[in-house]
């Protein structure tokens, strides 16, 4: 499949390029800087551009099957959701239809995953500005006409990739660790590129 990733170069994109291209996939990684993309393979090739550029945006998803994004911008700021909207937009001028993109559990109807130190603490006061971002994001994408799939996953780990957790829990359920290896987040977005189980829902995702 010919897919293109957003936020490539950051925790959870490096992962997912390198998966996507062990699994087969011919993969474009837009950047800023092809210089920060690290990784060298026949089948990857760098779209350079910028998220708040909505052209650069439509030069680089024409002509992809689907879409993975995995855009982060810290504590502060609107990258998240604005950058999301333009690859929204420019998806839906170029036809390409599957999206499927990482936010955060504890987003919409998963907030009740959440523990008191995650709801009140970190998304309450830390994390508030990102949490609200986060929404409006997954907001932008439920607006759309696209085959989204949102991947809601837990506080990440530098643990290996195993391939094993939870996935698509009710949104009460209080038996999950809401940890999750960054490695296995990429795993779960990349089998969502042939597996129309969650299309148009939101998974959560934790061990």
């Amino acid at each position: 499949m010919k897919i293109i990733i957003f936020g490539s170069t950051g925790s959870i994109g490096i992962h997912l390029v390198k998966q996507a291209l062990d699994a087969g996939h011919t993969v474009a990684a837009f950047v800023r800087d092809p210089a920060k993309l690290q990784i060298k393979h026949p089948n990857l090739h760098s779209a350079q551009g910028d998220l708040m550029d909505a052209a650069s945006v439509v030069k680089a998803v024409k002509g992809h099957d689907a879409v993975l994004c995995a855009i982060g911008s810290g504590r502060k700021g609107n990258v998240r959701s604005q950058g999301t909207l333009h690859v929204i937009q420019a998806m839906e001028q170029t036809g390409v239809k599957r999206l499927i993109c990482e936010t955060t559990l504890g987003a919409g109807d998963s907030r009740g995953n959440l523990n008191f130190f995650w709801k009140y603490i970190m998304f309450g006061m830390f994390l508030r500005e990102a949490y609200a971002d986060h929404e409006k994001q997954e907001a932008y994408i439920m607006r759309s006409n696209l085959d989204w799939t949102i991947v809601r996953p837990a506080a990440f780990t530098d643990g290996p990739h195993t391939g094993v957790y939870h996935h698509g829990f009710s949104a009460t359920a209080k038996d999950v660790t809401l940890k999750i290896a960054r490695a296995d987040v990429a795993d779960f977005m990349l089998k969502q590129l042939n597996d129309s189980r969650y299309l148009r829902k939101a998974p959560g995702l934790s061990y």
